[in-house]
């Protein structure tokens, strides 16, 4: 089957089903949809699943597939890349990658030059249609094809164009990490909530509705976190204690650091794998 509408998945782990489910979700047709597994199992899995073209090799998924989602582990990227490069200069496909830390340069060079490449930066909550993703395009990259890339990582969740793509180190930092910070946050919160004497059960339930809640009223307010937090923090009560121990404790500056040596650690994986 050669298709230019198809869209072809080279690796099919956790994130890849995660696309391929939001997509026929929203009505692609399964029979589009390719994905490039050498482990047997979870290439049966992905087809008996989602009724997709299964395949052992990264060449017979791509050829003729009109976009590329590449969806391996960023230390493998280059040799799959290189493996894929005659078949990407005689097709031209749009390529989506979704490997943390490699530069669109980078994939476009190992592919062979001239291909139109967009960097994208998910997070673990597409994995449940909740997720945030980064997106960043290289001049090769024509309106339509922004559009479809969009439209594609739209599938589990909201997304977000960055302009530069020295950003996309910072995107990785605040949103690809970011759900480690939360459950770090919950992980602490839970175990301070059981050394006041609270069960694990409810000290479970209590932190995840708290953040839920907390969450989605940062969602759905127009207001900025500063002012909502303002509002649950009255002069001289429990609130305001336990602010300004975080205060007093760094928990700001804490923040910045943990966010810039994220930012910092992306920048070195990006520089050791040219």
């Amino acid at each position: 089957m050669t298709c230019a509408s198809s869209i072809a998945f080279i690796g099919g782990g956790n994130m890849a089903r995660s696309l391929i489910g939001g997509l026929v979700a929203r009505g692609q047709a399964p029979g589009s949809l390719r994905v490039a597994e050498p482990v047997p199992m979870l290439r049966d899995a992905l087809a008996a699943d989602f009724g997709v073209h299964a395949h052992a090799t990264a060449a017979q998924a791509a050829d003729g597939a009109g976009t590329w989602v590449l969806a391996v582990k960023p230390q493998v990227l280059r040799e799959v890349c290189e493996s894929l490069a005659p078949l990407a200069r005689g097709h031209r496909p749009l390529v989506v990658s979704i490997a943390a830390g490699i530069t669109t340069g980078q994939i476009d060079r190992w592919l062979g030059g001239g291909q139109a490449v967009v960097r994208t930066m998910p997070n673990t909550p597409a994995l449940l249609g909740a997720g945030a993703t980064g997106l960043y395009a290289n001049p090769a990259v024509d309106a339509d094809r922004r559009r479809a890339a969009e439209t594609l990582m739209q599938a589990t969740g909201i997304t977000a164009w960055i302009t530069d793509e020295a950003l996309m180190d910072a995107v990785t930092a605040v949103s690809g990490s970011g759900p480690a910070y939360v459950f770090l946050l919950a992980e602490a919160m839970q175990a301070a909530g059981e050394a006041q004497g609270l069960s694990p059960e409810t000290a479970r339930r209590l932190v995840v509705q708290t953040l839920l809640g907390a969450s989605r009223m940062l969602d759905e307010s127009s207001d900025p976190a500063a002012v909502l937090r303002q509002r649950v923090t009255s002069p001289g009560g429990t609130t305001q204690a336990a602010i300004e121990s975080f205060e007093a404790g760094g928990f700001r500056t804490l923040v910045d650091q943990a966010v810039a040596a994220a930012t910092r650690r992306g920048r070195e994986l990006a520089a050791g794998t040219r």
